[in-house]
């Protein structure tokens, strides 16, 4: 006898086959998106602060390959995966010591280029100088999106040194370790909010909507035509500027007025939703205008409150 499935029986089945994650490969994230900057910065009329990032990119892969972190205690992992928590939140998790060092790496690496000004210098001076409670200060209010920042400057080094740390943390997570994200608008192993989304054009995740985590780089499935904040189905329409890439849109919602980037890997294999971000600003602008504000910030565009 055959079983017959009913429409709402099979849309469980197809989303359950769905990958549910797209975890951060070590050995290629922060090359890769070096190398996607370096290509944007030719063209780009932020190419001076892109070539900064690239830069810093670059630092990071290396940070990243020097960085061995002791593992995760079990315990507290089947404590947030059974209260489907994030695994390693960005707020109120003891971070050791070896993110600091990875400052201080990504610091050195780029205040040697001769390429940039001396104000850049600066900046990474400051940071080395720096005593290390000041610097976890630092970090804690830019995880928290806290708006008392005096050193807008300095902050792209710190997250990018955040970055690295927690990145090696979902690095060495297995995916059946993470629960599903509630909310789904939230990172399931970090917490933080996604800077972007993209669309997959590689098996076996081609065809699938994935929220891109700013801080981690975990990627978690969403379905489309959803707003990615409020949930809503209805209202939400796509945005591009007149001439851009086809591989770069603006998910806008009419219900709460927000908007995420989402990127397309079908028109442009290489884009990169950390990167592709930052060189899209001329859209945030439009749709700044256009009354629509952005759902969360890109972490390496740090500005203050107001």
């Amino acid at each position: 006898m055959q079983r017959i499935l009913d429409p709402a029986q099979i849309e469980a089945l197809a989303t359950r086959a769905v990958p549910r994650l797209v975890p951060p490969r070590r050995d290629a994230l922060f090359a890769g998106r070096a190398e996607r900057l370096r290509q944007l910065a030719v063209r780009d009329p932020l190419g001076g602060y892109l070539a900064l990032i690239a830069a810093i990119a670059a630092a990071q892969h290396a940070a990243l390959g020097a960085l061995a972190l002791p593992p995760a205690d079990p315990a507290a992992l089947a404590t947030a995966r059974a209260h489907g928590m994030p695994l390693v939140p960005a707020r109120g998790f003891v971070r050791g010591p070896e993110w600091q060092t990875a400052l201080a790496a990504i610091a050195a690496a780029v205040a040697a280029v001769p390429a940039f000004p001396a104000t850049v210098g600066a900046v990474c001076a400051r940071l080395l100088a720096a005593a290390p409670g000041d610097l976890e200060v630092l970090a804690d209010r830019l995880l928290a999106a806290d708006g008392r920042v005096d050193d807008a400057a300095a902050a792209p080094f710190v997250v990018a040194a955040l970055q690295v740390y927690w990145v090696a943390l979902a690095a060495a997570l297995a995916p059946g370790d993470v629960a599903a994200a509630a909310p789904s608008s939230l990172c399931p192993v970090c917490g933080s909010a996604p800077v972007a989304s993209i669309v997959r054009s590689v098996a076996p995740y081609a065809g699938y909507r994935y929220l891109h985590c700013g801080l981690c780089a975990t990627e978690w499935h969403r379905v489309r035509v959803e707003c990615t904040q409020c949930g809503a189905t209805r209202g939400v329409a796509y945005q591009t500027i007149e001439g851009g890439s086809a591989a770069i849109r603006a998910e806008t919602c009419d219900d709460c007025r927000s908007y995420r980037k989402i990127f397309y890997q079908e028109h442009d294999a290489a884009v990169e939703p950390l990167a592709d971000d930052l060189a899209s600003v001329a859209l945030d602008l439009l749709l700044g205008e256009a009354g629509f504000h952005r759902a969360s910030a890109n972490p390496l565009l740090w500005q203050p409150a107001g």
